[in-house]
């Protein structure tokens, strides 16, 4: 009997059921699919069509996460691929995360091989490094980050003897990133383009930069993308097995994809060109091989981005893109009541580059969205805050409440007013209004003319702008003022008058030192608002920011405008500044029961119970810059912002508006914005402001409200609106303002002086004394009108610590508690 020749183990071919074979319908037949159950119709259609390419428009809570989710379990759980063969893109590495942790519960076990789950830029990069000798770059290559790309251009620039003030590295920088974000290799950039800086080398910069990064062994993050396709499209080889890996292919917002990022995706979505088969149509090889198992989710209203690089068109020619997708909407939304997805439905709609879907719930209608006028942006302010502490009364968390803004600098208003109501508050996305560098640039120089020992505050701005003033000088002055024993500035001063320095750094630091000695002078003869002024156009600091072609070098000039007109509300530079004090020591953890404040941009994604949107005026909401600069679109956009505002809240969507704003340094009676009337009526209602009157208030143009008490009615019991009944009860002006305390006093009638007089909110000064000791003692046992009571842990002049029974730590100015 002859015996059976073996074969080699490793001449077997690894089994995989064939799709749609009997092995792999029993496999799912025999395994229950529980990710289905909870799936709506329009859900489960998306899931289930797993052949060919489909286009999947998600509205704002229409539950996108979960459908991306089940699909790949689905294709997992099938058999259609293994856990190597799907590409699923995500913008960011929290939704890959969150992806992963869905599927694991999904699939009841961790996912684990799925190595093509993530970010553009995390696998650009993995395909990169590992065909990194094709692209004239090493396997383990460098990936510059901000700092080091903007030091190489700068070495560029001095190389070509480019003047760096007039065309600065950080422009050269952002143009870059622009022509990358578009798929632009130095060769393919328009000329009229790369003749904008430099004096027409913008062009030669760019090639030269991607040789200096050959030669480092380096790339920057837009070469993730662009050096793959070059890839892709120098070695068809490379991107034939690509194709080949990738059985199926999965993107998540899809509507923020950038041109490179589009590129990409078409060259893998792509199918290789194949021989036709016997007796099959040449036509239809090409076809079907341009015919790939890609699933895009997305929604063309959420295409907030375009600023960044985002092509709202890549989702609207989809079907262009991919002849015969299938295009899916999920329209039935599970987060908003009726009349807030009404509102925004009818909002949208009046855009006209979009694929088109109405959003609808069958939750409750819940209340209407609310449209208040309020005076200026203090009054806004103010009426939020009481709302809110209205909301808080009746048992609402402040993590449900959320105030979206269009511009950073509208947040200053906002936090403001929670310090002095004592609400804890939190900035998404960013750094709290003060915390800024530049507003703290701003406010080192104020430090210094105040106080000039305050050698922290000195340190930070002694060469900012540049002055030539290194690591070296500093130190130096540091050396001296140990030996001396006298504060930095004074150091400064002396070393100024010998020669231990450089002639042209002792030139630099004796001018900005009489600059000080200038500006302490001025403090004495003009207002405060003004000596800020002063101060930031003769440092140069105003200057600098202008020069800066940066993209956020606009809102960094807005926030230091706004910054000047904060002060505004007190009396003097050392009060603004204790104020600011107050402001920058509240500690919070990061799991406090807290109101959210974010842009509106870095609220996507995000919900909550109550949604606060100031600042619907023309000009700020829609953007006057977004008009300008990109007419129709920018239009388009901006609505689309409004859309998602909108969408963020779950039950209460309140749209503010003020009838008067300071923009660049002036104010301005501004217009409603245009998108309050594209609202429909039947599901809007117009409400009063309640944080005083429409047409007085604090800017001093007219009566108070609280000169009326019966314009409030017994409804009226906020803590404020209390502590100035009471204030009135002790014989105080009209409405529960004294007459020595009232801000408005200096504008009636009887003429006395125009500057304004201590800051007073809810019937109490804010800060009423500068620097003076307090009158309490450690261990105090005291009474706040809104915390309680509670006893004195930390004395710091007029500023208590208190540790209260109910409200636990919080730090006030003395003259709001009583003892107990």
């Amino acid at each position: 009997m002859t015996e059976a020749r073996k074969m080699p183990a490793n001449d077997l071919p690894a089994y995989q059921p064939v799709a749609g074979g009997i092995a792999a319908r029993a496999r799912a037949a025999a395994a229950p699919a529980p990710y289905l159950d909870n799936l709506n119709p329009e859900q489960r259609d998306a899931v289930e069509t797993l052949d060919g390419p489909v286009l999947v428009l998600a509205g704002a809570g229409t539950g996108k996460t979960k459908v991306l989710t089940s699909r790949i379990a689905h294709i997992l759980s099938t058999g259609r691929a293994r856990p190597g063969e799907i590409l699923s893109v995500t913008f960011t590495n929290k939704a890959a995360r969150e992806m992963k942790h869905r599927l694991g519960i999904m699939l009841g076990q961790a996912v684990e091989g799925m190595p093509w789950l993530g970010t553009f830029h995390s696998i650009g990069g993995r395909i990169l490094r590992s065909h990194a000798e094709l692209v004239q770059l090493k396997s383990n290559f460098t990936v510059l980050d901000t700092d080091d790309q903007i030091r190489l251009l700068k070495q560029l620039l001095s190389a070509e003897n480019i003047d760096d003030k007039r065309w600065p590295a950080r422009m050269l920088a952002g143009l870059i990133d622009g022509w990358k974000n578009r798929g632009l290799t130095p060769a393919q950039v328009p000329s009229g383009e790369a003749a904008v800086f430099g004096n027409g080398k913008g062009g030669k910069l760019y090639k030269d930069y991607q040789e200096r990064l050959k030669t480092l062994n380096a790339a920057d993050f837009g070469d993730l993308l662009l050096e793959c396709i070059r890839l892709f499209r120098e070695h068809p080889d490379v991107l034939r097995s690509y194709q080949a890996r990738f059985k199926y292919i999965l993107v998540d917002e899809y509507q923020d994809t950038n041109v490179a990022q589009y590129l990409w995706l078409r060259l893998l979505s792509q199918g290789a060109a194949r021989a036709p088969a016997p007796g099959e149509d040449n036509a239809i090889a090409t076809q079907t091989a341009a015919t790939r198992n890609i699933c895009c989710v997305g929604d063309d209203d959420q295409s907030i981005y375009g600023w960044r690089g985002a092509e709202v068109d890549n989702i609207l020619r989809f079907e262009h893109d991919f002849p015969g997708a299938k295009v899916i909407r999920l329209e039935r939304n599970y987060r908003s009541t009726g009349h807030i997805l009404a509102a925004a439905s009818h909002l949208i709609a009046h855009n006209e580059g979009r694929l088109g879907k109405t959003l609808r719930t069958e939750d409750v209608d819940g209340e209407k969205v609310t449209v208040t006028g309020a005076w200026d942006s203090e009054e806004e302010a103010r009426g939020v805050g009481e709302e809110i502490e209205q909301l808080q009364r009746e048992g609402h968390k402040l993590n449900d409440i959320a105030i979206l803004v269009r511009a950073s600098f509208q947040m200053r208003e906002f936090e403001d007013r929670f310090v002095t109501l004592g609400l804890p508050y939190r900035v998404i996305g960013g750094p709290r209004f003060y915390e800024r560098a530049e507003i703290r640039d701003a406010l080192a120089y104020l430090r210094v003319i105040n106080s000039p020992a305050d050698d922290l505050a000195f340190e930070r701005i002694v060469n900012v702008p540049k002055r030539g003033l290194g690591d070296a000088t500093v130190q130096m002055l540091h050396d001296h003022a140990r030996r001396r024993r006298i504060p930095l500035s004074e150091a400064a001063r002396q070393v100024v008058e010998t020669d231990e320095m450089k002639p042209k750094a002792r030139g630099s630091l004796r001018d900005l030192m009489l600059s000080f000695e200038r500006w302490r002078k001025q403090m004495e003869v003009v207002s405060h608002t003004e000596l800020a002024e002063v101060v930031l156009d003769e440092s140069g600091y105003t200057e600098m920011w202008q020069k800066d072609r940066s993209a956020d070098a606009a809102g960094r000039l807005e926030n230091l405008k706004e910054l000047v007109r904060s002060m505004e509300e007190f009396e003097n530079l050392q009060g603004f500044l204790e104020h600011i004090s107050l402001v920058m020591d509240r500690e919070g953890a990061a799991d406090e029961d807290a109101v959210s404040v974010m842009t509106l941009h870095s609220a996507k994604g995000l919900e909550f119970d109550n949604v606060f949107l100031p600042g619907w005026e023309e000009g700020l909401f829609p953007h006057q810059r977004a008009l300008d600069e990109q007419g129709r679109a920018g239009l388009e956009e901006e609505r689309r912002l409004a859309h998602v505002g909108i969408t963020r809240a779950r039950k209460r969507a309140k749209l503010y508006f003020a009838t008067n704003r300071r923009i660049h340094g002036t104010w301005n009676t501004t217009i409603p914005s245009r998108f309050l009337d594209e609202l429909p009526a039947e599901n809007v209602e117009i409400t009063e402001s309640k944080g005083g009157s429409g047409w007085g208030g604090a800017g001093g143009y007219g009566s108070s409200r609280f000169d009326n008490l019966e314009a409030f009615g017994s409804s009226y019991s906020t803590p404020g609106w209390q502590r100035a009944q009471q204030q009135r009860g002790r014989g105080g002006g009209g409405g529960g303002f004294s007459e020595s305390q009232s801000p408005f006093s200096s504008f009636g009638g009887g003429g006395g002086a125009s500057r304004k007089r201590p800051m007073v909110i809810e019937g109490e000064l804010v800060a009423k004394s500068t620097g003076t000791e307090s009158d309490f003692s450690l261990d105090d046992r005291v009474f706040h009108q809104k915390f309680g009571y509670g006893h004195v842990t930390k004395i710091d002049g007029n500023k208590l610590t208190i540790e209260f029974d109910k409200a636990g730590e919080k730090k006030v100015v003395d003259s709001f508690v009583e003892r107990a």
